[in-house]
């Protein structure tokens, strides 16, 4: 088999990549481990920012996301029982956020695959990739109980942080960044409209808790917990009881509670891959970095990359010049560097620290306070919050 751009992964990254390639004229062939329902319920982020709504919408993804995503022109922080909005096109010139889920960002991307004839291939498992520091890279792959090679000018690795891609850069090249929390999110999904009509971020002496949505009719909350904590480890009614205690303020505001439908937990951490090219391997998205969720950044990051990387490619499929592609690791990674900054802040904003003390407390609640009655310091979190540039 060959193709001009080898895809590793059929998430957000490959699948925006893959269409992008298209519409440019460029071949490509997406690998993807799973199946495609595992693919279109394999639920992640949420939030869109506003470059990224506007990627989709351009590559003809936007049909769906107009119609049934939600503009958010805020969030509400909590802190002290108090409530305090951040408007986002006050700070910003009008930029906003628009909450549609991942699965849903992949349902549109595969559908628009199948409508140009060329699918993932699922099912496709990659166990090597080969040659990527010469001309003529491949990719081993097993499907149907076969293994096959994918013949290809470049690959791109779109396959997460689990995926294969990044092992193909060899130890000597790699410079690793990294950091482990020592805390994470038990999330649940639950039938019930959202108790607000924005994001609620709350910093609550037991911890942190977070008020999301995915629809009007089904409500995302999460609640810091010690890290290696076990979803069964907390019932229901604990949930309910511990979210309302962390999100209560000093009006009359009331959390709905409903039936929980799915119970998780996320562990939180950072890490950085660099550099980003390796030859004629590209990573991208979670396979090159990951960000704690407390900014709304995955998957907005994974978008960026991808749109420079497209850009690249094409850059170098109409001139022959590789420039761009050259450029590609050091324009991601200030992007990259960036996220990282802002979600480890909002992280440390917004949880208390085993062993925080009350001097920390005072600290962390001084630094809410800036944010609250400070102008400046409320632009700086919403220009980071609805999106850095791509690219």
């Amino acid at each position: 088999m060959r193709t001009t751009v080898g895809i590793v992964g059929a998430g957000p990254a490959g699948l925006l990549l893959a269409r992008l390639l298209r519409l440019a004229g460029i071949d490509c062939v997406v690998l993807e481990c799973r199946d495609r329902a595992h693919v279109e319920r394999r639920q992640r982020a949420g939030v869109l920012e506003q470059g990224t709504a506007d990627v989709l919408r351009a590559a003809g993804a936007g049909e769906r996301l107009d119609r049934e995503g939600l503009r958010h022109d805020g969030i509400e922080l909590r802190f002290g029982r108090r409530r305090h909005r951040i408007d986002f096109p006050g700070l910003t010139g009008g930029r906003s956020v628009t909450v549609y889920a991942q699965t849903e960002v992949c349902k549109d991307l595969i559908a628009l695959a199948l409508a140009d004839g060329c699918p993932p291939l699922f099912h496709s498992e990659v166990l090597a990739v080969e040659d990527v520091d010469t001309p003529a890279p491949r990719v081993r792959f097993r499907r149907g109980g076969r293994e096959e090679v994918l013949e290809c000018d470049w690959v791109a690795g779109c396959d997460g942080f689990h995926g294969v891609t990044r092992g193909a850069v060899p130890a000597g090249v790699s410079r690793v960044h990294g950091r482990t929390y020592p805390y994470a999110w038990l999330g649940i999904l639950a039938d019930v409209p959202p108790s607000h009509d924005e994001l609620v971020y709350a910093r609550h002496d037991r911890g942190f808790a977070l008020l999301s949505m995915r629809s009007p009719s089904v409500s995302r909350l999460y609640l810091q917990v010690p890290e290696g904590t076990k979803p069964e480890a907390w019932t229901d009614g604990e949930i309910w009881a511990e979210l309302s205690r962390r999100l209560e303020t000093d009006d009359d505001w009331a959390l709905r509670r409903g039936p929980v439908t799915q119970k998780s937990v996320t562990p939180m951490r950072s890490y950085v891959h660099e550099p980003m090219r390796y030859g004629r391997l590209l990573l991208a998205g979670d396979a090159a970095h990951i960000v704690p969720p407390t900014g709304a950044k995955g998957l907005n990051l994974a978008v960026g990359d991808v749109v420079v990387l497209a850009r690249a490619l094409e850059h170098e499929l109409r001139t022959g010049s590789t420039e761009l592609l050259d450029a590609y690791s050091a324009t991601c990674l200030r992007r990259v560097w960036q996220a990282e900054r802002f979600c480890h802040d909002m992280t440390a904003l917004l949880h208390r620290a085993p062993g925080a003390t009350a001097f920390d407390d005072r600290l962390q609640l001084a630094r809410l306070e800036r944010v609250a009655t400070s102008r400046a310091a409320a632009t700086d979190l919403a220009e980071a919050y609805t999106g850095f540039p791509l690219g």
